[in-house]
């Protein structure tokens, strides 16, 4: 699949079959999604995979704010990825002060680029995801135990496509493009 194809077929997906999703096959997806470009090549994303039923339920009843949209496709979820990074890197040079107005902004964009690097390795392998924000990152970190230098960016939930998503209407390029002239 061309990367043009990658981009305009991946779709977030809520409806899987019930089959989980092989580590090894999840380690693939990894090792494919740590080439995500980030802030001086800190390298900041961690991927924690959950493929425990009962760690599952755990996320949908504490970790997504009662968001019953969430919870619903967490419900027929066979794996989720939790999305974190290391705090205090992005947005530095050598341990310094940010040099960027964004702060520690940068990292949510770091973040950023590694949630999409990992959704279209997951879709080239015949994986469908969906990011979900709504989230409870205190809650969530404790669930995982994650590291205290570490937070949550977003949980990703992937499995064995059920049916095909389809895809939903784009703006026009006329709507989101502009020119700057002198």
């Amino acid at each position: 699949m061309d990367a043009v194809e990658m981009i305009k077929e991946r779709r977030s997906v809520r409806k899987f079959k019930d089959q989980k999703v092989s580590r090894d096959l999840m380690r693939e997806i990894i090792d494919i999604a740590r080439w995500a470009p980030s802030w001086a090549n800190y390298q900041v994303a961690r991927y924690t995979l959950v493929d425990d039923p009962n760690l599952i339920k755990k996320l949908a009843t504490d970790g997504v704010n009662d968001f019953v949209y969430n919870i619903n496709t967490l419900k027929n979820a066979k794996g989720v990825a939790v999305l974190s990074f290391v705090k205090g890197k992005s947005g530095k040079l050598d341990g310094g002060d940010y040099v960027t107005s964004k702060a520690s902004v940068w990292e949510v964009f770091d973040a950023g680029i590694a949630c999409q690097t990992f959704c279209l390795a997951a879709h080239e392998k015949g994986v469908g995801t969906c990011i979900m924000g709504v989230i409870n990152d205190k809650s969530i970190s404790e669930i995982v135990h994650l590291p205290e230098d570490e937070t949550v960016a977003a949980l990703i939930v992937y499995g064995h496509e059920e049916g095909k998503a389809a895809a939903t209407p784009r703006k026009g390029i006329d709507e989101i493009m502009r020119f700057a002239d002198a």
